[in-house]
């Protein structure tokens, strides 16, 4: 579920996700093989031409070399995929909580749980108040899940009970569920205009690629759209281990208070990843500075509680002082080496990620 204009090989590109990555993964385990253009101009088959086995044992790992490398190795132009059936029944719920800290404290639990939850999408106060507001869904201005279940009719039942025990411990609100397409759709419609929903906090948003943080968006966040106005978005995202999450998304959310930003909070938080959509005045520098401080803080807190300095938008320019700190001297010289040795005159996406 890729949302928005992304493309397969795009998404592989940046090893991307969606709102399914919680049970179904993401890009890096679903792709069996990638056709991909050396910058040499010899064409590999990164599996070998034709083969999608499951599984595989033989040399060295090139689809997932690939996978992530932000264009930097070489061109993607087709790409095998593991497809998933589609499940018999499914039910889609939204939660209301007290506090961003108890919405992520019942991901963790869901997850401890091993509810078998298809999606888990969290939506701070602010940016359930602007999705709702763009999408006329009359919801309340508070911390949000977004839940899905897929299973057969006689076991989603038993997740939704399960669920529903779940979010009460958390303070949550009482759960209506949703199990018809069209409702379903509405709700899901809601979470992937959230982009849209952020940049209308600030009315006539400017929407162009920023750079000097992230590679590029797979779930099309960073469009090339752009409207007279000063005011900018700029979307930036970490990725942390679950235990952790609660802890980093509460120290996060109280960071952006501190710095008096415009940063509604969103994120496909059942694999600890969520996102900051920051709107602010392209044209005064000391908020830019501010956004640009937050950023690195953001970065190096997730550092600091075991994970990454991004989930799924990528190094891109702006993080590769993050990327030094997380791999250190030996990884990024490994990188560097495998770079040279695939790309030893630098043609592809120079400057990028190294």
């Amino acid at each position: 579920d890729p949302g928005a204009d992304a493309s397969l090989c795009g998404m592989a590109a940046t090893g991307a996700s969606g709102t399914n990555a919680v049970r179904y993964g993401t890009m890096r385990p679903n792709v069996l093989n990638l056709r991909v253009v050396l910058p040499d101009g010899r064409l590999l088959h990164t599996a070998g031409p034709g083969r999608q086995p499951r599984k595989r044992a033989a040399g060295y790992d090139l689809t997932s070399l690939f996978v992530g490398s932000e264009g930097t190795l070489g061109f993607l132009t087709q790409a095998t995929l593991r497809l998933h059936p589609l499940p018999e029944a499914t039910a889609v719920t939204i939660a209301s909580f007290p506090s961003v800290g108890a919405a992520v404290a019942c991901t963790v639990q869901v997850l401890q749980a091993a509810v078998p939850v298809a999606r888990i999408e969290f939506l701070d106060e602010v940016m359930t108040d602007a999705c709702s507001r763009f999408s006329g869904m009359g919801l309340p201005a508070a911390a949000t899940l977004l839940l899905e279940l897929h299973g057969s009719r006689r076991s989603l039942a038993e997740q939704q009970q399960q669920m529903e025990d779940i979010v009460q411990q958390n303070g949550g609100s009482s759960l209506a569920w949703a199990e018809g397409l069209e409702e379903r759709e509405q709700l899901w419609s809601m979470r992937h205009n959230a982009w849209y929903a952020a940049l209308a906090l600030r009315p006539g948003c400017q929407v162009r690629h920023k750079d000097g943080d992230d590679g590029g968006s797979a779930c099309g966040a960073l469009s090339a759209t752009t409207l007279p106005s000063l005011a900018q978005g700029y979307s930036t995202d970490v990725c942390v281990p679950i235990s952790r999450l609660p802890d980093v998304v509460v120290e996060t959310k109280q960071d952006l208070q501190a710095s008096v930003l415009t940063g509604p909070m969103v994120g496909h938080v059942g694999d600890g990843n969520f996102h900051c959509i920051l709107v602010f005045n392209s044209q005064d520098p000391e908020e830019a500075q501010r956004v640009h401080a937050f950023t690195q803080r953001l970065g190096r807190r997730a550092l600091a509680a075991g994970g990454t300095c991004t989930g799924e938008h990528g190094v891109g320019l702006g993080k590769r002082a993050l990327l030094q700190e997380e791999l250190g001297e030996e990884g990024l010289d490994t990188l560097r080496s495998i770079k040279a040795a695939l790309d030893p005159h630098n043609l592809m996406n120079p400057g990028k990620v190294l």
